[in-house]
């Protein structure tokens, strides 16, 4: 299984297949507007302009469920987006925790678990570093810095 196996929903509803990425390196981040993070958005943005023709691509999928920091419909994330001038791609409003977490996330955190073992996803910006082949090969807390993920990312591509 890889993340080729999945499908997901672009933030306008659209169908986004992630097989589209196969031969990409691909950053997964769960995202929020209203974050004490949301300012790696420019950092996440800085990478992805950085590295896009050499391949990478980086997803944001935004999450309310870490003390409501993405409580806003599609037009209140778009705005977030545009201050901070992101145009990688943002997918639909998920939970990455619980019954209701998205398959993708549920992928994500049992090929590369937390600290001391945990799945749970701990807090936004949480990053799943993935490769060509569509495996998860790192996972980054919401601490580590979009600027520390490069020599990882490069490493990859």
């Amino acid at each position: 299984m890889s993340i080729y196996d999945f499908k997901t929903l672009t933030l306008e509803e659209q169908e986004y297949d992630m097989a589209q990425l196969k031969g990409k390196v691909v950053l997964i981040v769960n995202v929020a507007s209203k974050c004490g993070f949301t300012p790696q958005y420019k950092g996440l943005q800085e990478l992805y302009l950085k590295h896009k023709d050499k391949g990478l691509v980086i997803l944001g999928f935004p999450c309310n469920q870490f003390a409501s920091q993405e409580p806003g419909d599609k037009s209140v994330i778009q705005k977030c987006q545009q201050n901070f001038g992101v145009s990688f791609p943002i997918m639909s409003k998920v939970d990455v925790n619980g019954d209701n977490a998205d398959p993708i996330y549920k992928f994500l955190k049992k090929e590369k678990k937390g600290i001391l073992g945990s799945e749970g996803v701990k807090w936004n910006f949480t990053k799943f570093l993935v490769d060509k082949e569509g495996q998860v090969v790192k996972r980054f807390a919401p601490t580590d810095k979009p600027e520390d993920l490069e020599e990882d990312i490069v490493k990859l591509l």
